[in-house]
């Protein structure tokens, strides 16, 4: 009987094991998913509009260049007549 008793004991410590391995990763898991969530609003709060701002000054001098070359006109929004 005392075999039983110990098995028993052994059992239960092995469960216990699983159950804080099971935690253990439920919490890394819960970590990770917390950290991808804060680089998203980092790059949907600080990145994508630093991205914007050169991307839309970027294109701004380019369509100033364009008016400047071409004018105000058909050229400038269809393009160029090569001739």
């Amino acid at each position: 009987m005392p075999r039983s008793v110990q098995s028993l004991d052994t059992i239960s410590v092995s469960s216990d094991a699983s159950y804080d391995s099971d935690e253990e990763d439920r919490l890394a898991e819960q970590e990770w998913q917390e950290s991808l969530q804060q680089l998203q609003q980092l790059f949907a709060i600080v990145l994508l509009p630093y991205l914007g701002k050169f991307l839309g000054r970027r294109w701004s001098h380019w369509a100033y260049a364009r008016y400047v070359r071409l004018g105000l006109g058909k050229s400038f929004f269809l393009g160029e007549k090569h001739v």
